[in-house]
């Protein structure tokens, strides 16, 4: 079973970082997803950032989430010392 999603921050360029319940942290990049009609409306910077957790997954509003699976097994995986080098700065 795949872990909840418990923290996510939202960076530009269309980056998510991840923290799951197990503990791993992974970099998830959004922008392969907004050519589809369900996730397009995140194109919209402000919209983006405003990503949070709700039930164990990433949403931005009751339109659009993203599953944690999908989140857990195509993201990036990070260690704990490498998220202040691999994150796009804001």
């Amino acid at each position: 079973m795949t872990p909840d999603v418990v923290e996510v921050n939202a960076y530009q360029e269309t980056v998510l970082k991840v923290e799951f319940t197990d503990g791993s942290i992974r970099l998830f990049d959004v922008k392969p997803l907004l050519q589809y009609p369900a996730f397009a409306k995140l194109r919209d910077d402000t919209l983006f950032m405003q990503a949070q957790v709700q039930n164990g997954t990433v949403v931005w509003n009751e339109e659009i989430d993203i599953s944690p699976d999908t989140l857990y097994w195509r993201g990036e995986v990070l260690n704990h010392n490498e998220t202040a080098i691999a994150i796009p700065s804001t």
